[in-house]
């Protein structure tokens, strides 16, 4: 059995990782999913988190959201709506948006989205968790 498997992180934007991974950790909707080499295949939708992948001896983190998940013995694809490497990561905007989720979630305004404001919650803490700010 190979000791790696081939990573593909895909947004509607760009091709964000394509590596030899080691292992992985992916956020899936129901909890983190730890893969190795020659994991079981399965499809699964990816939640709010962060992936963390080794290769090459070093920890490679990032902040995603929403998607799927593709997991072959030899290969893992995702292909998710968002996902930011630590650098990419604007941590101003991912700090207002965490204000600003914070705050609808704390009015008591009858026409506030309260399951949007907590996905917004979410998105930003791991944002900024993956920047290295919280």
């Amino acid at each position: 059995m190979a000791d790696t498997f081939q990573l593909e992180i895909v947004t509607p934007e760009k091709l964000v990782v394509k590596d030899s991974a080691a292992e992985a950790q992916i956020p899936g909707l129901n909890g983190y999913l730890g893969i190795l080499p020659g994991h079981a295949p399965l499809i699964t939708e990816l939640g709010v988190g962060v992936i963390t992948y080794k290769a090459g001896g070093a920890e490679h983190t990032l902040s995603v959201c929403w998607g799927f998940a593709e997991v072959l013995p030899d290969k893992v694809t995702i292909l998710a709506e968002a996902a930011e490497r630590p650098q990419e990561i604007d941590v101003p905007r991912a700090e207002k948006a965490k204000a600003r989720a914070e705050e609808r979630l704390k009015s008591n305004n009858p026409e506030t989205n309260y399951t949007r404001a907590e996905d917004a919650l979410q998105r930003a803490e791991t944002r900024l968790k993956v920047a290295g700010e919280k």
